[in-house]
């Protein structure tokens, strides 16, 4: 019996668009981020989904009552689907990371299977979490199509399970736009991709990296990386 999971990132927020590290900060989404869930909350309307789970986090649920409405269906809040506890990095700009944190930001960049945030969260700890809440909701789900609005660095760590990596490789998965959708197929004991960080109902002047020079730059490294792989 296959169960499907519609894996949905929080419309920009307070933090996207500040360039703040946001991870249990508890900022709201921002105009334009109210345009993109009304954006992919249509996408979903003719998509069969029979329950919709969602993080605690307000840019999470609020992106998530767009969806739900659209569904007409009721929204199951969890903790344990929150983004990564950023402990000390809470609130820091981004640009100032390197110069505070330089060993921590560097496994962040760099090494994420041995990343920990100061006085915060293990990217080992952190993608636990995640992948325990996700099996127990599949558990409880079996055969249905359920739609999980949750967050940036939880779909890119839970990914490298899905793609039957180790954490090492996150570094070759790609940030993923605000209310991008991810669709995932478990069956028989094994997730297999179907989709990865969709942003086809949105256009250019909705995207929120695309907009932002810092994606420029990341993109550009990140191609010639995975050139010379």
């Amino acid at each position: 019996m296959k169960t499907r999971l519609f894996f949905v990132r929080h419309a920009e927020a307070e933090g996207n668009a500040s360039r703040r590290f946001h991870g249990w900060t508890d900022g709201d989404i921002t105009e334009k981020g109210h345009r993109q869930s009304e954006r992919v909350a249509e996408r979903l309307r003719d998509v069969p989904i029979d329950v919709i789970y969602c993080s605690s986090l307000k840019r999470t649920l609020s992106t998530c009552q767009y969806i739900a409405k659209a569904k007409g269906l009721p929204i199951i809040k969890t903790d344990k689907l929150k983004e990564i506890n950023g402990g000390d990095w809470e609130g820091e700009r981004w640009e100032e990371l390197p110069g505070t944190w330089p060993k921590e930001y560097d496994t962040w960049e760099n090494k994420p299977h041995i990343h920990t945030m100061p006085n915060g969260e293990s990217m080992e700890a952190f993608q636990e979490r995640l992948l325990s809440e996700v099996e127990y909701i599949v558990k409880n789900n079996e055969g249905k199509n359920i739609c999980i609005v949750t967050h940036g660095t939880a779909i890119k760590a839970m990914l490298c399970s899905f793609r039957s990596c180790s954490l090492e490789e996150m570094v070759n998965i790609p940030w993923f736009d605000n209310t991008s959708v991810t669709v995932i197929d478990y069956q028989d004991g094994k997730f297999s991709i179907v989709l990865e960080g969709d942003i086809s109902h949105l256009d250019k002047e909705l995207s929120t990296l695309e907009n932002q020079e810092w994606w420029k730059k990341y993109m550009e490294s990140f191609n010639k990386d995975k050139g010379s792989l």
